[in-house]
C-alpha cells in the first residue's frame, strides 16, 4: 500500500478547510448569481406600479385643490390684515396730532372763558358747548381707534393662522409629490430593464462593437446617451465621438460628454447637481449597461473596482470634467 508523503498529509487538512469554506459561502455566491427578471416578470411588476401610480397621483391632484383653497384663504387673511393695518396707521397717527394740539393749546378753563367773552354770558355759552364739541369728537375718536386697533388684532391672529395652515399644506403637499416621484422614478427603472443591451452575454460580459450610425458611435454607448437623455434632459448638449489623438474611447465611438455649461465655463449649482445625479445612477446601472468607467469633478470611477479615486490636474474646468460627467461604455 503506498504511503503520502508528509507534504501531502500536510496539506489535506488545508483542502478540507478550503473545501469547507466554499460551502459556506455558497449559498451567498448563489443568491448573487440569481437570475435576472425575465421581460414578463418585468411588464407584471410595471402593471402593478402603474396601478399604485395612479392612486399616488389621485392622491396628489386632491392635495393640490386642497393647497389652493388654503392659498386663497391665506391671500384674503393677508388682503385683510393690510387694508387694517392701513387704517391702524392712519388712525394713530390722527390720535398723536389730537395729543399734540392739546398739548400745544392747553385744556380751556373757565378763567380764561371769563376774561375772553368781556363777562358776557352767551359768549361763555358757546366758548363751553364748542370746548364741549371738541371733547366729544375727540372721545369719538378714541372709541373708533379702540375698534381698528381691535380689528387689525384679529385680523393679524387670522392671517397668522392662515399663513400656519398653508405651511402645513405646503409641506404635506411635498410629501406626497415626494412619493409620487419615487414611484414614478422605479417605474423609469423597470421599464429601462425592458431595453435589451447591446452585445450584453448571459454571464455579464460584454463583446466589443464596431462603431455604427451617422452619429459613430456603438450600439451600446447609442443606448447610455438615450437613457440618459430621457431621464436627465441634458441641456447643454452631448459631445460623443471626435477624433484626437491621444487615446480615449471618443475616437472608438464608445464615450459621450453630458455638457452642464457652455464654453468651459464653470455649471450653476443646480447643474453641478444634475451631473451627479447622472454620474450615480450611470454607476448604479454600470453592471447592467456595460458602463466602464466615469469621470466627474476631477475624480474617476471604474468598474473594475467600484470606487471614486482623484485624478490629477489636467488644468482646465472641462479637461478636469467640472463641467460634464464623461461616460464610457465598453
Amino acid at each position: 500500500m503506498a504511503v503520502a508523503s508528509p507534504a501531502v498529509r500536510r496539506r489535506g487538512p488545508l483542502l478540507l478547510m478550503l473545501v469547507a469554506a466554499l460551502l459556506s459561502i455558497w449559498p451567498v455566491l448563489a443568491a448573487d448569481a440569481k437570475p435576472k427578471p425575465t421581460v414578463k416578470q418585468l411588464k407584471k411588476e410595471l402593471t402593478a406600479l402603474q396601478k399604485e401610480s395612479d392612486k399616488l397621483i389621485a392622491d396628489y391632484y386632491k392635495g393640490r385643490v386642497e393647497l389652493q383653497k388654503v392659498e386663497k384663504t391665506e391671500k384674503a387673511a393677508r388682503e385683510r390684515l393690510n387694508a387694517a393695518q392701513e387704517v391702524f396707521e392712519r388712525e394713530s397717527y390722527q390720535l398723536r396730532m389730537m395729543g399734540v394740539q392739546r398739548y400745544v393749546s392747553g385744556e380751556p378753563n373757565l378763567a380764561n372763558m371769563f376774561s375772553g367773552g368781556g363777562g358776557d354770558p352767551g359768549a361763555l355759552l358757546n366758548r363751553l358747548a364748542l370746548s364741549q364739541h371738541m371733547i366729544d369728537l375727540q372721545n369719538a375718536r378714541l372709541r373708533g381707534f379702540t375698534q381698528v386697533r381691535d380689528e387689525q388684532k384679529v385680523a393679524q391672529e387670522e392671517a397668522a393662522e392662515r399663513e400656519k395652515e398653508l405651511r402645513t399644506s405646503l409641506k404635506d403637499m411635498e410629501k406626497r409629490k415626494s412619493k409620487a416621484e419615487k414611484l414614478i422614478d422605479k417605474m423609469r427603472d423597470k421599464i429601462e430593464q425592458l431595453y435589451p443591451v447591446p452585445g450584453a452575454r448571459p454571464d455579464g460580459t460584454f463583446l466589443p462593437q464596431l462603431p455604427s450610425g451617422e452619429d459613430n458611435i456603438t450600439p451600446r454607448m447609442r443606448l447610455v446617451k438615450q437613457l440618459v437623455k430621457e431621464r436627465f434632459d441634458v441641456p447643454f448638449g452631448i459631445g460623443c465621438f471626435r477624433t484626437i489623438q491621444d487615446g480615449g474611447e471618443h475616437p472608438l465611438g464608445r464615450a459621450c460628454d453630458f455638457m452642464l455649461s457652455h464654453g468651459g465655463s464653470m455649471p450653476s449649482a443646480a447643474e453641478i447637481a444634475r451631473g451627479y445625479k447622472i454620474a450615480d445612477w450611470v454607476v448604479k446601472n454600470a453592471k447592467r449597461l456595460g458602463i466602464m468607467y466615469v469621470i466627474y469633478r476631477q475624480r474617476i470611477w471604474h468598474v473594475r473596482n467600484g470606487s471614486w479615486r482623484t485624478m490629477t490636474d489636467r488644468g482646465g474646468t472641462t479637461a478636469n470634467h467640472y463641467d460634464h460627467p464623461h461616460i464610457s461604455v465598453y
